[in-house]
């Protein structure tokens, strides 16, 4: 026969095994801190940035588009084109997708995958088109487009096989 005593004791000792196994199940799914927090919270504000160039476009936001921009002469006829798209079509969808983000030092290299349907006017089917790209940015705290090479969805007006 088992006396009392030795019952608490095996009781007490499945109770703490219990709350050991509990409180390192806690632990081990805890939230991993990011290695360099500095860096992780620029990535975090490139890909803001991107998704924000992408709102603002879908919007047709011209000054929330331009505040995105460095003022660089090159970007002047970016953002000409841009404006075209607004004023040719009544409804843009855009899905701009991250492929990889290089950062080095204060040049900023976004890859990016993109589709998209760009409509005239209500009663007109809408146009598709899709490609790949890259987004050239700088900053640190504020992340600004400094420039874009290959095939973007920006001046899709201007695309000698985009439907007119």
């Amino acid at each position: 026969m088992i006396s009392l005593r030795s019952r608490n004791r095996h009781f007490w000792a499945f109770l703490m095994t219990t709350l050991v196994l509990v409180s390192l199940a806690g632990t081990g799914c805890s939230k991993k801190e990011a290695k360099y927090p500095e860096d992780h919270a620029r990535f975090q504000r490139v890909v803001q940035a991107i998704k924000t160039l992408e709102t603002t476009y879908v919007n047709k936001d011209a000054s929330a588009f331009h505040e995105l921009l460095l003022p660089l002469e090159k970007l002047d006829l970016l953002e000409t084109q841009v404006r075209q798209d607004f004023a040719a079509f009544s409804t843009i969808h855009l899905d701009l997708n991250v492929d990889r983000i290089v950062i080095d030092g204060d040049h900023i290299s976004a890859f990016v995958s993109w589709q998209g349907d760009w409509q005239r006017t209500p009663q007109e089917a809408s146009a598709q088109a899709s490609g790949h790209g890259i987004l050239l940015w700088s900053g640190n705290q504020v992340i600004l487009l400094r420039g874009t090479e290959g095939d973007l969805p920006f001046g899709i007006t201007h695309r000698p096989n985009f439907p007119s």
